[in-house]
C-alpha cells in the first residue's frame, strides 16, 4: 500500500477558502500601506548564509533553515539559508540597489519567511509577514506613520488590539544605571520572555547570563514601574538622570506621544518597560501588538534600527520598520468569527444545462457577462440538475441560471435565487442588471 502523502510539520496547505481568507488580509493591508506611500518589492527565498547569519541574536540564529549545496561545484558554492524575515534581506537590497533608490525609501513586502522553530498554536515554520519600512531618515515620523498604519489596519479588519511601545535606547539606559552597560544584549533576550515564563525565570536566566544579584535586584522596581505613560516617562528621568542614552530614548518617546496626540491616534498604547524584542539590530522605538479579545502573543512587531545597512558596506542609515503577522492573524480573525461571509465565492452566477445544445447557448451568454465584468462559471457537462444545483450550494454561489429548450426558445434564462429559492425568466440585458 502506498504511503500516505503529507507536509512537514510546521507547514499546511491551504484551500479555496483559506485563500480567499488569506488575501482579505494581504489585500487589507496593502491598501493601508499605499494610504502612506509605501512600495512593494520582493526579495528571493533564500540567501546566502552569510548574510544571514549574526543578525538575529543568537537564539535567531538557531532556528535559521540551512539550504545543502548540491552540483559539481557545491563545496565551492556559498552557503546559503531560507530567509528567516524580511527586514536583513530589505537591508541587503537597499545596499545592493543603492544607485536605483530615492532616499527616503519606502517599501513594503509580503512574503512567506522560514524558522527551525518548534510548532505549536500561532507557531509555523514557514510563515507569511507583511513588512512595511522607511529606510534613509531618522524623523520620528517614521514611528508615527506606522503606529497610524497599525491603528488602521486594524479598524478595517475589525480586531481590537493594543500597541505596546519601549525604546532600547531606554534598555541600554537600564543597564547603565543597574551597572552592567555590558550585559544590554544577555537583559534584553532575557527580559524579551517576560509575559511566556514569568518574572522567577527571567531573573534566574538573568544570573545564567552573568548579572550579579545586587544588578538583578535593581532592576526590579524599573520592569515592575505602572501608571500611565505621563507618569512612567517622568519617573525614567529620574531613574536615567546619570544615562545619557536612556535620556534620549526617554525624549523619543516623548515627542512620539506628542505627535500621536497631535494626529488624534484613538489606538490603545502601552509604554511597555519589559518589552525588549530579542533581535539584535534594533537601536530605538520597538512595537509589539497583541489583539486583545484572543490569546495568541505578538501579530505585528518591529522598531527602529540604525545601522542594519552597515554591516553590508553602507554605514548610518536609519530606518524603521513593522511586520505584520499574516498567519497569527488569520488565526485571530477565525476565532473571533470577524471574516466577511462573502470571501468563499468569487462567482457571481453558474449556468446549469439540461444538455449539448443548451450548454453550447451557455457558453455564449457566458462570455457576453464575463465581458461585462460578471464573475461566471459554467458547469461543464449536462449532468442531472441536482448535482449542478449542489455543486452552487458548495460553492456558495448565488444564482444559477438554468438553460432548457424553453429558455432558449424565448432567448432566456430561467434564473435561481439560491438564497430564496425564487426562480424567473429574464434576458441578457435583465440578468447584468440583476447580478
Amino acid at each position: 500500500m502506498a504511503q500516505k502523502p503529507s507536509i512537514p510539520k510546521g507547514t499546511r496547505d491551504f484551500g479555496q477558502l483559506e485563500m480567499a481568507r488569506r488575501n482579505y488580509i494581504f489585500d487589507t493591508i496593502k491598501s493601508v500601506f499605499s494610504l502612506y506611500g509605501f512600495q512593494q518589492i520582493e526579495t528571493p527565498a533564500m540567501e546566502n548564509l552569510s548574510t544571514l547569519m549574526g543578525k538575529y541574536g543568537e537564539e535567531g540564529d538557531k532556528l535559521l533553515f540551512r539550504i545543502q549545496n548540491s552540483g559539481e561545484k557545491a563545496a565551492l558554492a556559498p552557503e546559503k539559508g531560507l530567509r528567516y524575515d524580511l527586514t536583513v534581506p530589505f537591508a541587503r537590497y537597499v545596499v545592493q540597489h543603492r544607485e536605483e533608490i530615492s532616499f527616503p525609501f519606502k517599501r513594503f513586502q509580503i512574503q512567506p519567511v522560514w524558522r527551525a522553530d518548534r510548532p505549536q498554536k500561532g507557531r509555523y515554520r514557514e510563515f507569511y509577514q507583511c513588512d512595511v519600512d522607511v529606510i534613509g531618515s531618522d524623523s520620528l515620523i517614521g514611528e508615527l506613520e506606522l503606529i497610524q498604519i497599525v491603528e488602521e489596519v486594524y479598524r478595517r479588519l475589525g480586531i481590537n488590539v493594543c500597541l505596546h511601545i519601549n525604546n532600547r535606547k531606554i534598555l541600554a539606559g537600564i543597564a547603565e544605571v543597574i551597572g552592567a552597560p555590558d550585559k544590554i544584549i544577555d537583559i534584553t533576550v532575557a527580559i524579551d520572555k517576560l509575559d511566556k515564563i514569568g518574572i522567577d525565570a527571567v531573573n534566574t536566566e538573568l544570573k545564567e547570563r552573568g548579572l550579579l544579584e545586587d544588578q538583578v535586584s535593581k532592576l526590579q522596581p524599573i520592569l515592575n514601574l505602572s501608571g500611565t505613560t505621563l507618569e512612567k516617562l517622568t519617573a525614567l528621568k529620574t531613574i536615567l538622570a546619570n544615562s545619557e542614552i536612556g535620556l534620549k530614548g526617554v525624549e523619543e518617546m516623548e515627542i512620539v506621544f506628542d505627535e500621536l496626540s497631535i494626529v488624534n491616534c484613538q489606538l490603545s498604547i502601552e509604554l511597555d518597560l519589559c518589552l525588549a524584542r530579542g533581535l539584535n539590530y534594533y537601536t530605538g522605538a520597538i512595537f509589539e501588538v497583541k489583539a486583545l479579545d484572543a490569546q495568541i502573543g505578538s501579530i505585528t512587531g518591529g522598531g527602529r534600527y540604525d545601522n542594519l545597512t552597515g554591516i553590508f558596506g553602507l554605514p548610518n542609515v536609519s530606518g524603521v520598520g513593522i511586520s505584520f503577522g499574516a498567519d497569527r492573524i488569520y488565526d485571530v480573525l477565525t476565532e473571533l468569527n470577524l471574516f466577511p461571509k462573502t470571501l468563499q465565492s468569487t462567482t457571481q452566477i453558474l449556468f446549469a444545462a439540461f444538455g449539448d445544445a443548451e450548454l453550447t447557448y451557455a457558453l455564449k451568454w457566458a462570455k457576453e457577462l464575463r465581458q461585462a465584468g460578471k464573475a461566471v462559471e459554467v458547469y461543464p457537462e449536462p449532468a442531472k440538475m441536482k448535482k449542478q444545483m449542489s455543486y452552487a450550494d458548495a460553492k456558495q454561489i448565488p444564482f444559477v441560471a438554468i438553460v432548457g429548450g424553453d429558455e432558449m426558445a424565448q432567448n432566456k434564462v430561467m434564473l435561481k435565487n439560491m438564497t430564496t429559492g425564487e426562480q424567473k425568466l429574464v434576458t441578457l440585458e435583465e440578468l447584468c442588471t440583476i447580478l
